[in-house]
């Protein structure tokens, strides 16, 4: 049966939380849900809590190039990868739903792409395909967020990715669905950028958990960002931005102008 798990902020305790929603509560955890946690005796209003990312990962692995119509579309590739094309976002880069999404001022072009977002349940090394599904703890909505100029200038994508604030998820982690076929859209200010569905990934979940458990060892709690559908394009601050994943989510974020913190 599928469970939809969170992470809040508790003023009470001065601390973050994670918890199950059930109904119109939420049953608060002793720790990550995925790191043996168990629920205890706290229960709390859904609506008076303050949801933050349910995430925090010690990587974030993003895959580019992932759909058909994305390749098609992108002036970086002429044909599909062979192999899946990974790259690491910080931790530091992850905000949650309603934060602000900060344009930095070395860049003149922030993008959004909408992704379906796969956290690990455990300890994956070496995992085989036919295996990897077990490895899953759930599913979550990503914004994987780029200074568009900068990828193009730096050959590399570190610097366009990672900035503070570009990798907004959640609101929440849902567990046990097929997410096979699912439609990920990006919406704009209202208006629908991006739609398309996962079964059209060139490279599908399983082999994508196969292929990077190859390379690094995934750690539970950890977040794959499985790439984005065909649409993507430039938001500017004051702009509102929704990440849509279908029997998964919907992740807010507005964009806000770079403020010295």
């Amino acid at each position: 049966m599928s469970q939809e798990f969170i992470r809040f902020f508790d003023p009470a305790s001065d601390s973050h939380l994670y918890g199950r929603i059930e109904g119109e509560s939420v049953v608060a955890f002793d720790a990550a849900p995925w790191d043996n946690g168990t629920p205890t005796n706290e229960v709390f209003s859904a609506q008076s809590i303050q949801i933050t990312a349910p995430v925090q990962p010690s990587k974030i692995v993003c895959i580019g190039l992932n759909y058909h119509a994305h390749v098609a579309a992108s002036q970086s590739a002429d044909e599909a990868p062979e192999y899946p094309l990974i790259f690491l976002k910080p931790s530091s880069s992850i905000i949650g739903p309603n934060d602000k999404v900060v344009h930095p001022t070395q860049t003149q072009r922030v993008d959004y792409e909408a992704e379906l977002g796969v956290v690990i349940g455990r300890e994956a090394r070496n995992v085989a395909e036919a295996d990897a599904l077990d490895y899953i703890f759930g599913y979550t909505c990503v914004n994987d967020v780029t200074a568009r100029d900068l990828q193009k200038k730096d050959g590399q994508w570190s610097r366009a990715k990672g900035f503070d604030t570009f990798c907004p998820v959640g609101p929440s982690i849902v567990t046990d669905i097929d997410v096979s076929d699912v439609l990920v859209e990006g919406i704009l200010n209202g208006e629908v950028k991006q739609s398309g569905k996962t079964s059209l990934m060139i490279f599908d979940i399983p082999f994508l958990i196969s292929y990077v458990s190859s390379i690094m060892t995934l750690n539970p709690g950890d977040l794959i960002s499985t790439g984005t559908p065909s649409g993507i394009g430039p938001m500017k601050p004051g702009d509102t931005v929704e990440v849509v994943v279908e029997n998964v989510g919907r992740l807010v974020n507005q964009v806000a102008e770079y403020t010295d913190r």
